[in-house]
Parts: C-alpha cells; sequence; structure tokens
C-alpha cells in the first residue's frame, strides 16, 4: 500500500505543473474569447501547446529528477517487497 501510495503522489508532482499551467492558459483564452466574442478553435488549442512544450522544458530536469528518485527507491527495495 505505501508503494502505491509513493507512485499516485510521485505521478501528482510530475504532472502538476503541466496541467496547473495549461489550464490556467486556458483559463486565461476563454476570458479572452468571452470578451472578444472570438469562437476560434485553434485560439484555444495553440497556446496551451507551447505552454505545454515551456512548461516541460522549464520544469523538466525537475521532473526528471523526482522520477530517477523514485525509481532508485523503489528498485532498491525490492527484496523489502518480499
Amino acid at each position: 500500500m505505501q508503494l502505491m501510495g509513493d507512485m499516485l503522489i510521485t505521478a501528482l508532482l510530475l504532472g502538476a505543473p503541466v496541467l496547473g499551467f495549461s489550464m490556467l492558459v486556458g483559463l486565461a483564452v476563454s476570458l479572452l474569447q468571452v470578451v472578444t466574442q472570438i469562437q476560434e478553435m485553434s485560439l484555444t488549442f495553440i497556446p496551451k501547446i507551447i505552454t505545454v512544450v515551456v512548461t516541460i522544458f522549464l520544469f523538466g530536469p525537475w521532473m526528471l529528477r523526482k522520477l530517477v528518485a523514485y525509481s532508485s527507491t523503489v528498485i532498491e527495495n525490492i527484496p523489502n517487497y518480499f
């Protein structure tokens, strides 16, 4: 149960920056569309894709360190699971 809980927490931490920033950009674009009454689908899609790429570029090293630390902990503790 501890392994599954750690896995879920790590997954949430790794996904939070990308999901959070893309959600904020989506909200800002939606507000802009409401104010200007422009209902173009690419207007919502392109800024989100750019935000995801920039967020992965900025937070990628931290996400990779977190994932490697979790993986090494799991691999080191394999004998304790049996």
